[in-house]
């Protein structure tokens, strides 16, 4: 039976970890993601979780861990952010073409010098062609609901991939909300335990990742290509069940909001969808047709479903909270790409970077700038908002 809880996001997804049975969860703490780790100790601690606890040296150590219990045939979970998530690059890229379905939140943060704590999504964004399937979640219920979904999706036959969930440092891991938690035997009905096909066994001896020629590592990345494109059935799938069971639907690949009749859409990730829900609400009331799309996974992207639903658009604004230093920032270099052929305007707009605040202001300033493209003006295809400097 469900309970009602007012908790963080790193709350919610160490609740979501529980809920999912892991089995080893090796940690390093990193702030913003720290209190995920710590709320697991706890569950570990007081009998609520039976799972071994493995304390790192480092995220590299923490990532290798990851995959050798992952395949040894153990559900595995994990946490980093930041500078984290860089020193454990290395072995992401041996995690996703080995298929082992470890499931790692990341707190978007800064990253880089000058340090910084606050949300941003570059952490993230330098993982993106890692092999690992990859979201963002828009509030604490969507974070908790995830790490659950995650587990089906990794698991799958048709996948057995890697999968970041991430959410934004700060905004949600610091921050209650209400979250409705699931009954255990809810999720143990919707998650059942890890069946793995191959395992590393002492019993039977054998290796995994070992040195391999050019004659076969070809077909070793695209055969991680397909198990990328296959995720986006089993993610509308998953999303579908999951909605019936808990009576959350939160759309699979994207999520729309008064995209029916709009003439022009938004694009955002995270936290920021919900302000920018408001302003269309604000907007609608001024009779301006306005949509919203939320971009919920970024790998595998989702060109089909961003194609079908902007077709036919004025213009199309994407939000991004990361730069790519090659032309605006990844989500929306991700979108022209997707919408290629397509004679739509598309217009960047980054804000946020560095956990600087995104406003109502500076959201309706990108849907004033958008529709300014809708019209056929003149306006710069990428805008940096509330920036010193910089004028939009």
């Amino acid at each position: 039976m469900s309970v009602k809880k007012v908790i963080t996001g790193d709350h919610a997804v160490a609740t979501g970890a529980k809920l999912c049975r892991v089995e080893v969860v090796p940690a390093y703490p990193i702030t913003p993601q720290t209190l995920i780790i710590e709320h697991i100790a706890d569950f570990v601690n007081d009998g609520e979780l039976d799972a071994k606890f493995l304390t790192m040296e480092s995220e590299h150590s923490v990532m290798s861990a990851a995959a050798a219990a992952s395949a040894a045939g153990a559900r595995v979970f994990t946490a980093t952010s930041s500078q984290g998530l860089a020193f454990m690059h290395e072995m992401l890229y041996a995690t996703a073409p080995l298929r082992l379905p470890v499931v790692m939140a990341n707190a978007s943060r800064t990253l880089g010098g000058p340090p910084g704590i606050w949300c941003e999504y570059n952490d993230s964004m330098g993982a993106r062609d890692s092999g690992w399937l990859q979201l963002y979640v828009e509030d604490n219920q969507e974070a908790l609901d995830m790490v659950i979904q995650c587990f089906r999706i990794a698991e799958d036959k048709r996948v057995r991939l890697p999968v970041m969930p991430c959410l934004d440092g700060f905004v949600l891991t610091h921050t209650v909300e209400p979250v409705e938690v699931p009954g255990q035997e809810e999720v143990d009905s919707f998650l059942p335990a890890y069946a793995p096909d191959i395992t590393l066994d002492p019993a039977r001896p054998s290796m995994i990742g070992t040195f391999m020629p050019a004659e076969y590592i070809m077909e070793l990345r695209r055969q991680t290509a397909t198990a990328m494109e296959s995720a986006k059935k089993v993610i509308m799938e998953i999303n579908d069940e999951f909605a019936r069971k808990f009576g959350r639907n939160y759309g699979g690949l994207i999520d729309t909001y008064q995209m029916e009749d709009a003439q022009i859409a938004l694009i955002t990730m995270g936290t920021v969808t919900s302000t920018s829900r408001e302003a269309v609400d604000e907007l609608r009331k001024e009779g301006k047709k306005v949509g919203l799309v939320k971009l919920r996974f970024f790998r595998p992207f989702p060109s089909e479903d961003l194609r079908k639903i902007l077709s036919g658009m004025d213009a199309v604004g994407v939000f991004d909270r990361s730069i790519s230093y090659q032309g605006g920032g990844q989500a929306y270099n991700e979108v022209r790409s997707a919408l290629f052929g397509m004679t739509i305007p598309i217009i960047n707009h980054l804000a946020g970077l560095g956990g600087r605040d995104v406003t109502m202001e500076q959201i309706m300033k990108m849907f004033e700038i958008t529709q300014r493209a809708a019209n056929g003006e003149k306006v710069n295809p990428v805008n940096w908002h509330n920036t010193r400097g910089e004028t939009v």
